[in-house]
């Protein structure tokens, strides 16, 4: 049997991962490995399907560099036995690395022969599961390189870059203010000759503190700064607000709510509609009830009229 494989991977990564059996464990598709760790990355249960067919096998994989093969050729042997059965597979493939352009080949030639539900197969649909396994299995090889590349590449894209101005400002913490500049430090003024240009925040606290350590009076501009009523934060909204809470709300407040929030599900559902959700009547089924109702014994006085003069004149007949 005989398969090639392009992938964009360079042929350095590929062999670096084909070296760890614990990464090549990974690509196996269908592997299962054996929860006793002496047995090896490689050892376990592998599932093999084939024209509909699953089956198992237990046993262990051995991957090694080919002897006089070079650092691109790796030599894969495996056998095992049927979990279900009495059959038993074996494997010995050759696995070539060739740097091409843009990425790498990848060769695989060797053979398999076994017996048991394996050799009901044929040799057709056989070779083509084959073939889809190793295609499966480069294709996780490739997702395992790349994932090494990425995480190797993450730290020293996390690493902070050195800042340029990092030696300068050791320089600047190291030598004075007046190695920086090359001139002399200025004195600071004395407490008994008061600085006559207007001075920096810090210049001004640490003079007036000088007099009060010599006792003198204060100045007016300092009685003023600190004498001055402090006006309470713009910040604060309750500063200004006055909060009072009436006794009872007033009228329109229940009619303004009632408008705004509408009728309760319960008067809607059983109350009769009122005020301004009543239904006006009609003027024409007033009206038809008003001559309905003078109607009717009129009509009844005039059959009844009608009946007691039939009578009489039928009476007075001879």
């Amino acid at each position: 049997m005989e398969h090639e494989v392009f992938v964009p991977v360079p042929a350095a990564s590929l062999r670096r991962t084909l070296g760890d059996p614990a990464r090549v464990a990974r690509c196996v598709p269908g592997l299962q490995q054996d929860a006793d760790a002496s047995a090896g990355p490689l050892a376990g249960r592998l599932k093999f399907r084939a024209d509909g067919h699953t089956i198992t096998y237990r046993g262990a994989l051995t991957l090694r560099p080919s002897d006089g093969g070079g650092p691109d050729s790796f030599s894969v042997t495996g056998e095992g036995v049927e979990a279900r059965g009495t059959g038993s597979a074996k494997l010995s493939l050759t696995v070539v690395l060739t740097e091409t352009d843009g990425g790498t080949t990848i060769a695989f030639s060797g053979t398999a022969g076994g017996d048991g539900r394996i050799v009901d197969l044929e040799a057709k649909t056989a070779l083509g599961a084959a073939q889809r396994l190793l295609d499966r299995f480069t294709q996780q090889l490739v997702t395992e390189t790349l994932a090494e590349r990425d995480g190797a590449s993450a730290p020293e894209a996390s690493a902070p870059p050195s800042a340029p101005g990092a030696a300068g400002a050791a320089g600047a913490s190291d030598s004075g203010p007046g190695e920086l500049s090359g001139e002399s430090p200025v004195e600071p003024p004395s407490a008994e000759q008061p600085s006559t240009e207007p001075s920096s925040s810090g210049e001004s606290s640490s003079g007036g503190t000088s007099h009060e350590a010599s006792g003198g009076p204060a100045s007016p501009d300092q009685e003023s700064l600190f004498d001055a009523p402090v006006p309470p934060s713009s910040l604060d909204p309750s500063a200004e607000l006055e909060f009072t809470v009436p006794d009872e709300p007033p009228a329109e407040a229940a009619h303004a709510r009632r408008t705004m929030i509408g009728r309760s599900t319960e008067e809607v559902d059983h109350a009769p509609p009122r005020g301004r959700y009543a239904p006006v009547p009609s003027p024409e089924a007033g009206a038809a009830g008003l001559t309905l109702r003078w109607a009717a014994p009129a009509a009844a006085l005039a059959i009844a009229s009608a009946v007691v003069v039939g009578r009489a004149l039928r009476r007075r007949r001879p």
